[in-house]
């Protein structure tokens, strides 16, 4: 998809890869880009900074997604690509509260969901549309320190194949961002993390990445290659995989996430 003269929607906008694909949205020649974050404030200055559309939304709320949708398919006009990009991190295990368990479920998947379950008719009906889901490498390879974080993405991951093999043949795009550490607020304190072992990116190129692989319609976006090696490892040898995340447990799983 050529993003030119499109209208894009872009969760988790006020920050970080967000605001960055905002910016490369725009200078890319999109029509409008409406910006949708839970932090009103930074969405309407990520808005004014591509004269796009703010919308404060709390994307664990499936109401508060749908009436953002139909509100942007009414007042500015149907949406061609809606990128599922607000995330929150917890760290811990089996000890996770049940209430923040349920939040990291609610952000990290079901705001995919929701987002899906109403675009997709609307976008199928008028010959296809791009959907563009944030995991994480998490999401391939699971993550050192926090079972809500590891278990939410790789659920994304699966969604987002769902989705393309399910809708694919109605014309719906689907793409999946699996990076490993990029700078934003959620890193922040965080660049000694394993998640930052191949380096921390920043999130402009990532968001050029992004752009690129909308551009060739490209399912899984990759933007530390590393990862598409560790993913070969750990279908090849699936018990020295474990093995070798057992060490990086012991040398990092008592970091706070």
């Amino acid at each position: 998809m050529d993003v030119k003269d499109k209208i894009c929607v872009v969760t988790g906008a006020a920050s970080g890869i967000g605001r960055a694909l905002c910016v490369a949205f725009k200078d890319a020649g999109a029509a409008e880009v409406v910006c949708v974050d839970r932090n009103g404030g930074g969405a309407a200055e990520t808005a004014e900074m591509v004269g796009g559309a703010a919308y404060t939304v709390d994307v664990a709320r499936e109401d508060q997604i749908k009436d953002m949708i139909d509100s942007v398919e009414r007042d500015i006009g149907p949406i061609d690509l809606f990128w599922s990009n607000a995330g929150i991190a917890v760290g811990g295990g089996m000890d996770t509260p049940n209430d923040a368990w349920q939040r990291v479920w609610d952000v990290n998947v079901m705001s995919h969901v929701w987002a899906a379950r109403h675009l997709v008719p609307l976008m199928a009906a008028r010959g296809g549309g791009y959907l563009l889901n944030t995991a994480s490498a998490a999401g391939l390879l699971n993550q050192i320190g926090s079972a809500s974080y590891g278990v939410t993405k790789h659920a994304a991951v699966g969604l987002a194949e769902w989705i393309a093999m399910t809708h694919g043949d109605e014309g719906i795009k689907v793409s999946v961002l699996c990076p490993q550490a990029v700078r934003t607020e959620m890193t922040r304190g965080h660049e000694d993390h394993v998640a930052a072992i191949n380096g921390m990116m920043e999130p402009e190129p990532v968001a050029q990445i992004c752009l690129q692989a909308i551009q060739d319609e490209t399912f899984l976006i990759l933007p530390h290659p590393e990862v598409r090696e560790y993913m070969k490892n750990k279908t090849d040898d699936y018990d020295r995989w474990i093995g070798g995340m057992r060490k990086l447990n012991r040398k990092f799983g008592g970091m706070d996430m």
